[in-house]
Parts: C-alpha cells; sequence; structure tokens
C-alpha cells in the first residue's frame, strides 16, 4: 500500500467522483481508477460501490476512509512539526498542561517568561499526561507539565516537586466536623476519579494509595476533569482527592482536609524530548529552576 493511494482515495471518498476527484489531484482519470483497483485488490474488499448512482462507499469503504483521513492528517502534522523543530531560531513553543497545574506557582512563570520573550509565540493546550506524551513526540508542544511520568525513552520526566494530597469534601458532610481525615475514613465514602480516559491517569495515582495500604475503596465514579469533580463534591456526589494547590479553588460548599497518612503526594512533573536542546526551552527551563529555589519547601 502507497501513500499515494491514500491520497487518491481520499479524494474519490470526499468527491465519490473519479472525475472530479482526477481534477482535485491533477491527474487523468483512467490512471486514477487504476490506482484505487489495485488498493481494493490489495485490500481483498471493496471500497466503493460503482453500481450505485451516485457512487457510493461501502461498508469497509467508510471504515477505511475515516482511518485514512487520519493517517494522512498525521503525517501532515508530523511535516509540519518536523519543519518547525528543525528551523533554526525557532519562534514558537508549546505548552501543555493539566489543570491541576494551574494552582500552583506556574501560572506566574508563564506570565513572566511571556513577558521576558515577547517575540516568542507560545501555545497553551490543556492535554492529559499520556496526550502531552503523544503531543511531545509528534511537536505538537515542547514541553508538558503533569502528574503522572509516562516512561519513554524519547522523553525526558523531571519531577520539580512532590505535592501533598488534600480531600475535596462537601460542606455539609459529617467529614467536615473532623480537622484532619484518612484515607481509612474515605473508603466508605463514594470516591470521584479524574480523568476517566485515556488511562494511565492521576485517577490511577489515587487508587494506587489506597491499595498499598491495604484499603478497599467501595464505590468510585470517574468524571472528566478535575472542575468537574469538585463541583460533583458540591452537589454531595462524594468525595474526590486534589494536590494541595487546588485549595485555590474556593467554593462556600466544599472543605478541604488535610490527610494523616504518610507519604501521601502527587508529583508536578515537567516533560520534555530526551536531548531537546533548543534556545527557548532551556531559557524556560532556567526559568522554572529559579523559580523553585525561590519557593518554600512544599
Amino acid at each position: 500500500m502507497e501513500l499515494r493511494q491514500l491520497r487518491y482515495f481520499e479524494a474519490v471518498a470526499s468527491t465519490l467522483n473519479f472525475s472530479r476527484a482526477a481534477e482535485l489531484l491533477h491527474i487523468a482519470q483512467p490512471p486514477l481508477s487504476r490506482q484505487i483497483q489495485q488498493l481494493e485488490e490489495e485490500l481483498g474488499v471493496l471500497l466503493l460501490d460503482r453500481s450505485s448512482r451516485p457512487m457510493k462507499l461501502t461498508n469497509a469503504g467508510v471504515f477505511f476512509y475515516d482511518q485514512t483521513v487520519q493517517v494522512l492528517a498525521r503525517l501532515k502534522e508530523i511535516q509540519k512539526a518536523t519543519r518547525r523543530i528543525g528551523q533554526e531560531g525557532s519562534r514558537w513553543m508549546g505548552i501543555g498542561f493539566v489543570p491541576s497545574t494551574l494552582y500552583g506557582f506556574l501560572p506566574n512563570v508563564l506570565r513572566e517568561f511571556s513577558a521576558e520573550n515577547e517575540n516568542l509565540d507560545i501555545t497553551l493546550s490543556e492535554l492529559t499526561s499520556v496526550q502531552q506524551a503523544e503531543a511531545l513526540k509528534a511537536g505538537r508542544i515542547d514541553i508538558g507539565f503533569g502528574r503522572l511520568a509516562i516512561q519513554d525513552e524519547g522523553l525526558e520526566n523531571i519531577v520539580l516537586t512532590e505535592e501533598p494530597l488534600v480531600v475535596a469534601i462537601p460542606a455539609h458532610s459529617p467529614l467536615a466536623e473532623h480537622p484532619i481525615l484518612s484515607l481509612r475514613e474515605l473508603t466508605s465514602e463514594t470516591l470521584l476519579l479524574y480523568p476517566a480516559t485515556p488511562r494511565p491517569s492521576f485517577a490511577d495515582q489515587v487508587l494506587r494509595q489506597f491499595k498499598v495500604r491495604g484499603h478497599e475503596v467501595r464505590k468510585t465514579y470517574e468524571t472528566n476533569g478535575l472542575q468537574t469533580a469538585v463541583g460533583l463534591v458540591a452537589a454531595g456526589m462524594g468525595v474526590t482527592l486534589v494536590p494541595a494547590s487546588v485549595q485555590r479553588l474556593r467554593r462556600d460548599d466544599v472543605l478541604y482536609r488535610p490527610l494523616s497518612d504518610e507519604g501521601l503526594t502527587s508529583p508536578l512533573l515537567m516533560t520534555l524530548r530526551a536531548g531537546d536542546m533548543s534556545g527557548h526551552v532551556q531559557k524556560f527551563r532556567a526559568k522554572i529552576s529559579a523559580t523553585l529555589a525561590g519557593l518554600p519547601p512544599a
């Protein structure tokens, strides 16, 4: 199967007309028809129902078209990212983050770094740790901030700090009577986990904290993000564990309590492409190091 055949099929499938597809591709119709036939022969299935008027995709053709669009879009993305990474003096930097990292020092760092580098175009993307790893390898971002280290030889994970975990509870809950709680006391509550997908995620990190201490959570509910989880806490649907800095997300109907269990922390990680010596990336790393040096212990 050749890349050319995928591009030809995309044109035919999107127009459902060989003549129009040939015009778009700037080729004659007969060789286009032959290439599509060869593709079908190689796959062993018909992709186009040529007997219908107008022509339509078969079920296999619908599936193959969807996959073809994704593959070609991914290739374009790789080409664009490769050119951008290879350009000397690139003035673009992409940063990925999980929402919980925005309640600590990171927003101040981003604001100051942007002011110090006005000619640098900085793009921010909300991505899970797994999505950040994919985006880094594809060149869509240059730096990621997350809670989960994705092990990949092409990536470098740097632990910036270990942040204590606290529990968010409904303000009207009987748990609110206790100034400090333990994981054991939470096992009878519905534990709200986030994000639900993709996995592994912070949700697995939280569940592991219970498991390694021999506690079994009776009921869990998975949601897409941090703010949704806190909103569900406010509605009395359960409790959720969050990094301590998230306590800045204040609501009258939600209380935060410290946890008595030792070693109950979540790492704040900065992830980069291994060996990336780009000037703007190195400057940002230096900015992060200087900021951390001036912070009090967690």
